[in-house]
């Protein structure tokens, strides 16, 4: 029986993430593009590999999802879809229940989505235009996966809850207190609270308003230690008496033209034909051109994983969070994960802890 109580007990078990293999993307005609994405799967797979090997001697078993070689078995509308980096964001294994998106079930079991069985490219374009353009308009090719992408992994896990809303980097499990993050900010927590209370009676439930993923907003890395990016949240109410390192003008902000030019080209790299277009060219010469060096030099990122309580994976240095580090017996272990602005997802994003030693604690039990 696997189950997750707080992320810094032991970890035993954890999902890393797949990209495709530099092979994927001989279908590029355009050589200076292909070779460029071919060193980002490199370069991608090396670091994932970096962190496999350091799980594996602390004893975690590692599993990865499955994705294909020919860019043809994941071809849809067009768009090439997502590889499955990020499990993070598809699932959480809160207690001895797993929840699994149910957007990702439905799309991998071609069940009741969006309003029926998934249909072929073929099928599609035998529609009438007005339907065809309403059934497109809601598929986020980037969050489809493949059948067998995760089916191996699902088979080693007993109780799994196919759940849209729940997923890992957004709720922050504390023992009895489950924190979680809100997809953008609101005025109003209140039905919130009361939504996700319903669903986890045994727990405390809080909403954060983090207007985005929480996992990259805040880590409380082990009981009385939080390191957080500014103006995040006050955690007088949430952590009291925790200490809490700020980190103002971190990660995202950092970045923010390279988001911004990426936004503008968003989807372009994965539209087969449009290997010739200069955009593309530029967005990815760009990337590797001036971002990657960056962001390696002067950004820390929060979107940590936790081993246990006295070692964490972390992308890069920091002094003031190596220092908190240091007071709390803390080892930090830095695996770079060279692109993860390209990928959009950082060292919590690309794994998913489904077993950890432990039960659950009470870490504020004046709460009642």
């Amino acid at each position: 029986m696997f189950n997750v109580y707080q992320h810094w007990d032991p970890l035993r078990v954890c999902i890393v993430g797949r990209s495709y293999a530099p092979e994927f993307y001989h279908f590029i005609k355009n050589s200076r593009a292909r070779k460029i994405m071919e060193r980002i799967a490199e370069e991608t797979e090396e670091d994932y590999q970096k962190l496999i090997n350091l799980l594996k001697s602390f004893g975690v078993e590692v599993l990865r999802p499955t994705v294909s070689d020919d860019y043809c078995d994941v071809l849809f509308l067009g768009k090439i879809i997502k590889p499955p980096m990020t499990p993070r964001d598809y699932s959480a294994m809160i207690g001895e229940n797993f929840y699994l998106s149910s957007h990702t079930y439905d799309i991998m079991k071609g069940v009741d989505w969006p309003n029926g069985p998934l249909i072929s490219n073929s099928e599609l374009e035998n529609l009438p235009e007005n339907i065809k353009q309403e059934i497109i308009a809601t598929i986020d090719t980037n969050h489809l996966h493949l059948s067998t992408t995760y089916s191996d992994i699902e088979s080693k896990i007993s109780n799994i809850i196919y759940n849209q809303k729940i997923n890992s980097a957004m709720v922050t499990r504390i023992g009895k207190d489950l924190y979680f993050g809100t997809d953008h900010h609101r005025k109003d927590l209140t039905s919130l609270k009361e939504i996700y209370s319903k669903m986890f009676p045994n727990y405390r439930c809080h909403v954060i308003n983090t207007g985005g993923h929480s996992d990259g907003c805040f880590c409380p890395v082990v009981p009385g230690l939080i390191v957080s990016l500014n103006n995040i949240q006050t955690y007088e109410d949430t952590f009291p008496g925790w200490e809490v390192v700020y980190l103002p003008n971190q990660s995202w902000e950092k970045v923010k033209s390279f988001l911004d030019l990426k936004k503008k080209n968003k989807g372009k790299w994965w539209v087969p034909g449009e290997e010739l277009n200069d955009d593309f060219t530029a967005f990815v010469e760009e990337w590797l051109g001036h971002w990657v060096g960056y962001v390696e030099e002067t950004v820390f990122d929060v979107n940590m994983l936790v081993i246990d309580e006295k070692n964490v994976v972390c992308n890069n240095y920091n002094e003031a969070v190596f220092k908190a580090f240091d007071r709390y017996g803390i080892i930090p272990h830095v695996i770079n994960f060279r692109h993860r602005y390209f990928w959009d997802g950082g060292l919590h994003c690309i794994t998913s802890d489904i077993h950890r030693e432990g039960t659950m604690q009470d870490y504020f039990p004046e709460r009642g």
